[in-house]
């Protein structure tokens, strides 16, 4: 990845990058997309399961892969998913568990090796648009954590890097320069407000900026399953308040991607496409 040479600027307190590049291209998409309740509220009837990327590729631009999270991917099993998009997406990859959750500080760079490799086929097709890194609410903004996060970033320099923190403590000016400094993306969030939990703070960092939205169930976040956590509708209101968000990013990044994760029977794909209508209308250069 060549680095962006850019404009630097500050804007209350925070120090942004502008990227030579004009009005950049907001990308849609969902977290995941191979869910069996999708069926009937956003997959047709009798449809197959090697069939539903196809499908999502006519509805959003963008997919954020999770499967990789729990089973760390294959070359073969990448090439597939290639196949089945018909080269008409724009993948974020989410890293495997072994390298954010249950790091094993004796085997972890054998693991991003691994995990590197798998994603070679995507990546020179053109169709890599992040690895995505989401790190607990447990990862510390502590030296220890510090350095394997240096440590793991230099492993994946050849790679786009999106980095999302549950924990509060990692938004600082420290992080947002070193991240600047070596075009890491540090992704913004919409989530409940609860002690602890990130801001909200749209800081593009990188060439490309990354909003992901989980939903706002302050009520079930902490002690439930993930699916009640994320079963959650955003309203008219609270999307119309994304576009102004929306708006500052890509007046800072070539690319923004924004990733609905209340999958829950099909939310996320009904609010992705309610705010794509609403760039559309106010002006904004979405992507389909």
């Amino acid at each position: 990845m060549v680095p962006c040479q850019g404009l630097f600027f500050t804007l209350d307190n925070y120090t942004f990058v502008k990227y030579n590049m004009g009005m950049g291209t907001v990308l849609i998409g969902t977290s995941g997309y191979s869910y069996h309740e999708w069926v009937g509220p956003v997959y047709p009837e009798g449809i197959k399961a090697n069939e539903y990327l196809a499908y999502y590729s006519t509805l959003f631009p963008a997919v954020e892969l999770n499967f990789s999270y729990y089973k760390m991917p294959e070359q073969a099993q990448i090439r597939r998913i290639l196949e089945e998009s018909q080269n008409r997406l724009i993948f974020s990859v989410k890293a495997h568990e072994s390298l954010t959750h249950r790091v094993n500080p004796a085997i972890w760079q054998e693991e991003a090796a691994t995990f590197c490799h798998a994603l070679e086929p995507m990546a020179a097709n053109g169709c890599l648009g992040a690895i995505l890194l989401q790190f607990p609410f447990s990862f510390h903004y502590e030296a220890d954590q510090r350095r394997y996060l240096d440590r793991l970033l230099k492993t994946l320099k050849d790679f786009p890097v999106a980095v999302e923190f549950r924990n509060s403590q990692w938004f600082n000016n420290r992080v947002i320069e070193g991240f600047r400094e070596r075009n890491i993306c540090l992704v913004s969030l919409d989530m409940p407000s609860l002690k602890g939990l990130p801001p909200v703070l749209d800081v593009v960092t990188a060439p490309f900026a990354y909003l992901r939205l989980h939903g706002r169930n302050g009520n079930t976040w902490w002690g439930s399953d993930g699916a009640e956590r994320y079963n959650y509708l955003y309203n008219d209101q609270e999307l119309q308040a994304f576009v102004d968000r929306i708006r500052l990013l890509l007046t800072h990044a070539e690319r923004v991607f924004v990733f609905f994760n209340n999958h829950r029977r099909g939310q996320a794909v009904q609010n992705g496409q309610s705010l794509a209508a609403l760039l559309k209308k106010a002006g904004l250069p979405c992507g389909t």
